[in-house]
């Protein structure tokens, strides 16, 4: 293998690990990826521009060169606002009440994945390994194809890959999915999302699925697995010891003032099910009047596609709930939910996650949660907090060990909430170390050797550049 050509729908200019701000997750492990092997980020830079020009922009930063194309507005409406965050990004996390089918949003999305194929051809060389990432480029395999790229392409997808009977709703399903056939290795996040992608395979395509995995289609034969993400374990662990770090810490414990603290940090999203996690901690105030004035919840929740009318709406409904619970049950000296609309870096991330008691991490329905792996990370091994997890996070299948709830009932996360705060501390030990083990050992450097292993069709991690690269 040559190089690892990576490519994205948004690429950020790595940062020092210390100064890397609250990104997803997406952007924090292949910032990880790049750094190690000898590689290629490419994809959208987040501009807009009048006309499309398919200029490349190359920089070079922290080892890894990246190369980014300015996109149209228009290209921006339709693929990204569009079809990407209004169609398939509601009905593959389950919301098909919010899906939006619009015929010029499924030209946008072509019309950019064309784009990016055309762009990004010349710059892959014959032994590079081509690997794709997430649901906004799905169909960017066939469109390498049709321009002649001949190398192992793998896809993974970051998101959930719907049921059966969600995904037939969509238009031109076939078209999509059979467009996915042009790619040698597809991942997911979870044996669940597999098992769904496997089922609408032999349903709507007539395939065979073979016991290792390999799905097969008329002429066409696919591998696919289960590469569940993680997060840089170590190295969080090493920023708890950050100037950043530790004063967000002692920030969060100092205004605390010998409360509890309960922490959700989420992007604001539907999916990330903060207004039930709001109706969950409401629930628990009302049946717990005890812990008046000894508990607050902290939710961090950095808006985000703004331009996408259903977080607006989304933002509004928590403004208001949270408004509400405050009225309802503050006292002069206490305020029950503490609701901040902005990200932090990740160093004062860890410092909060480690000043807090109790991590609240409920979505609806989520390809993995890295929140969730984070706060676990960042815990005092001597006094570890409590993880609470949803059980439809991809998370929850790999930390059992968690409390683990349905979100959608109030009465089950007001449960967790108390069991939590009065976990005893032998009991919350068990739990961590059994959780921390397998954040240490499943982290994103697993996750990237597996799947680049697996795309290179060896059966160990493909060989590290003899050397590191400059930056």
């Amino acid at each position: 293998m040559s190089r690892l050509i990576v490519i994205s729908n948004r690429v950020s200019t790595p940062k020092p690990r210390s100064a890397e701000g609250a990104q997803g997750g997406l952007a924090v492990a292949l910032a990880a990826a790049l750094r190690e092997y000898r590689g290629l980020w490419f994809g959208w830079s987040g501009e807009k521009t009048e006309e499309f020009t398919g200029q490349i922009n190359l920089q070079r930063a922290e080892g890894v060169t990246t190369a980014t194309i300015d996109l149209e507005e228009q290209d921006v409406d339709e693929y990204y606002n569009g079809y990407a965050n209004r169609t398939l990004w509601p009905l593959f996390h389950y919301r098909i009440d919010l899906a939006e089918f619009d015929r010029s949003f499924g030209a946008g999305y072509e019309r950019v994945n064309e784009r990016f194929a055309e762009t990004v051809a010349p710059l892959i060389e014959p032994d590079d390994l081509v690997w794709v990432h997430d649901y906004h480029l799905v169909p960017l395999g066939q469109q390498l194809r049709q321009n002649g790229v001949k190398n192992r392409i793998g896809f993974f997808l970051h998101i959930p890959w719907p049921p059966h009977r969600l995904m037939v709703s969509l238009p031109f399903h076939q078209r999509l999915v059979r467009s996915m056939l042009d790619y040698d290795l597809i991942g997911f996040q979870t044996e669940e999302w597999l098992e769904s992608f496997h089922h609408y395979v032999e349903r709507e395509l007539g395939g065979t699925v073979h016991p290792d995995g390999r799905i097969e289609v008329g002429d066409r034969t696919v591998e696919t697995a289960a590469f569940p993400i993680g997060v840089d374990a170590a190295d969080f662990e090493r920023l708890l010891v950050a100037r950043d770090a530790i004063n967000a810490f002692e920030t969060l414990r100092r205004s605390a003032e010998g409360k509890k603290v309960v922490i959700g940090v989420d992007r604001l999203d539907y999916s990330k099910g903060i207004e039930e996690r709001f109706n969950g901690y409401r629930r628990f105030l009302e049946e717990n009047p005890d812990w008046h004035g000894k508990v607050s919840l902290l939710q961090i929740a950095p808006p985000s596609r703004g331009e996408v009318h259903t977080y607006e709406a989304i933002r509004d409904t928590l403004d208001a709930l949270s408004g509400r619970i405050n009225g309802e049950f503050a006292h002069v000296d206490w305020v029950p939910i503490r609701y901040v609309n902005q990200g932090y870096p990740r160093a004062g991330l860890a410092g909060f996650y480690r000043a807090a008691d109790v991590a609240l991490v409920t979505p609806l329905r989520d390809g993995m949660n890295l929140v969730a792996k984070e706060f676990v990370a960042a815990q005092d091994p001597d006094d570890p907090g409590v993880l609470i997890l949803s059980r439809f996070a991809g998370a929850a299948h790999q930390m059992k060990d968690a409390i683990l709830i349905n979100p959608y009932s109030k009465d089950e996360v007001s449960d967790a909430i108390r069991a939590a705060l009065a976990m005893p501390r032998p009991e919350r030990l068990r739990r961590w170390e059994a959780m921390i083990d397998s954040v240490r050992k499943e982290d994103v450097l697993a996750w990237r050797h597996d799947f680049v292993a697996a795309l290179a069709g060896q059966g160990a991690s493909i060989p590290l550049a003899a050397e590191p690269l400059p930056a």
